[in-house]
């Protein structure tokens, strides 16, 4: 599966501002379908976020919470990592195949709560009751 992620750049400027603490904020990811056209340039928070799946199937709506955050050095590739545990929805019956996984920091109201990244997976997926996990790359999930 090829999965490529692609920063807001809103989520760029939230990190570089100090809006969005990557370790210490409720990060989540939404699943949505192929009918949600990605935005960098304009989508900043999730109520610009269009066709989430609906909660079915072992998915709730507003996405999973990434668990073990961290943000740290790496001073052998000089650069800055924020990295998760992987992020597995088990036994996962969708309402719909889905395209993208949206990162974002939860407020618990949409239009506060800021986006950092989409996932796109490359291709819809529909797991049809089985695991369905996002194994975020060695190199951590976003890095500066």
């Amino acid at each position: 599966m090829a999965v490529n992620i692609y920063a807001y750049n809103d989520g760029k400027m939230g990190i570089l501002n100090g809006w969005i603490d990557l370790a210490g904020d409720i990060i989540k990811v939404a699943l949505c379908t192929s009918s949600y056209t990605p935005d960098i340039d304009v989508h900043d928070n999730f109520d610009d976020i269009t066709n989430e799946l609906g909660a079915s199937g072992n998915y709730t709506a507003g996405g999973a919470t990434l668990g073990s955050k961290t943000a740290a050095a790496d001073d052998t590739n000089d650069r800055g990592v924020f990295d998760a545990a992987d992020l597995t929805w088990t036994a996962l019956t969708p309402s719909a195949a889905f395209r993208y996984g949206i990162i974002y920091r939860s407020t618990g109201t949409p239009s506060t709560s800021r986006l950092i990244a989409y996932i796109d997976f490359g291709a819809d997926q529909n797991p049809g009751g089985s695991n369905f996990t996002i194994a975020w790359h060695a190199d951590g999930i976003l890095y500066i």
